[in-house]
C-alpha cells in the first residue's frame, strides 16, 4: 500500500446529522441522528491474535488459519449506540513487526483509541507491551495533548496462561502505572470479552470527545453561537 493510499484512507471525524424518514417521506418522529467516525488502532506483537479479534468483533467469525498481516489492514464496525447516535469504528490492524519501522506515525495519525494485544501463552509478547505503549504515546495524542485511551487485551485466555496475567491485582497495578484505561482477558476463539472491551473503549472515546468539544466551546463561545441557535430553532439538541 502506497503512502498516498494510506493518507487517502485516513478518517476524518464526522459529526453528520442524518434524517430518518418513514415510507410516506415524512420525518419519523422528527428525530435527528448524530454519526461519529472513530479510528481505532489494534497493535501488538506478531501472532497475538489481533486479526482474529477484529474478525470476531466485526464479522462474528473465527478461524485458526490466518496469514500474518503485512503492513496494515482495515475493517469497519457500525454501532447503533443509542436512539440518537450511530458510531462507525474504523479498525486498523497493524502488523506486529511495524513497531520496528518508520511508518507507524502515518498509521497512527487521526486515531482516537487503541487496543494493545498480547498472548497470555507467550510471556515475551507481554514484555513488548510497554514498548508498544511508549511508541503509541510518543506518536499520537488527542487534540488537547493527552494520550489517546488504550485498553490492554490479554488474548487467548481460553488457553493455559504464563506469567503476570495470573495475578489480577498486579495486572490492575501495571495498567495504572503504564497509563492504560483498563485491561481485559479475551479470547477470539471463544468470543470472551471482545464486545465488552470494545464498548468500554468507545465509552471512553465519547467521554473524551465531549470534554474536548466542551472545552473548545468554553474557550471560544462565539464560535458555537450559530450552531446553538440552529439547534434551538429546530427544537432539537444533539448530544454525544
Amino acid at each position: 500500500m502506497s503512502y498516498k493510499d494510506l493518507c487517502d484512507n485516513l478518517p476524518r471525524k464526522s459529526y453528520k446529522t442524518v434524517h430518518f424518514t418513514n415510507n410516506q417521506g415524512l420525518m419519523a418522529n422528527s428525530e435527528w441522528k448524530r454519526e461519529h467516525l472513530y479510528k481505532i488502532l489494534v497493535i501488538g506483537e506478531l501472532g497475538t491474535g489481533k486479526t482474529s479479534i477484529i474478525k470476531r468483533y466485526v464479522h462474528q467469525f473465527f478461524s485458526q488459519h490466518y496469514r500474518a498481516t503485512i503492513g496494515v489492514d482495515f475493517a469497519l464496525k457500525v454501532l447503533y449506540w443509542d436512539q440518537n447516535t450511530i458510531i462507525r469504528l474504523q479498525l486498523w490492524d497493524i502488523a506486529g513487526q511495524e513497531r520496528f519501522g518508520n511508518m507507524t506515525r502515518v498509521y497512527y495519525k487521526e486515531a482516537v483509541g487503541a487496543f494493545i494485544v498480547f498472548d497470555v501463552t507467550r510471556s515475551g509478547t507481554f514484555d513488548a507491551v510497554q514498548k508498544w505503549k511508549q511508541d503509541l504515546d510518543s506518536k499520537i495524542q488527542l487534540s488537547d495533548g493527552s494520550p489517546i485511551p488504550c485498553i490492554l487485551l490479554a488474548n487467548k485466555c481460553d488457553q493455559p496462561k504464563e506469567g503476570f496475567v495470573n495475578n489480577h491485582s498486579k495486572m490492575d497495578e501495571y495498567c495504572r502505572e503504564k497509563g492504560f484505561t483498563t485491561w481485559f482477558e479475551t479470547s477470539a476463539k471463544e468470543n470472551i470479552n471482545i464486545e465488552e472491551a470494545a464498548r468500554t473503549l468507545v465509552t471512553k472515546i465519547l467521554q473524551n470527545d465531549k470534554l474536548i468539544r466542551n472545552g473548545e466551546q468554553t474557550r471560544d463561545p462565539d464560535k458555537f453561537a450559530l450552531g446553538d441557535k440552529s439547534d434551538r430553532t429546530n427544537g432539537k439538541s444533539c448530544s454525544c
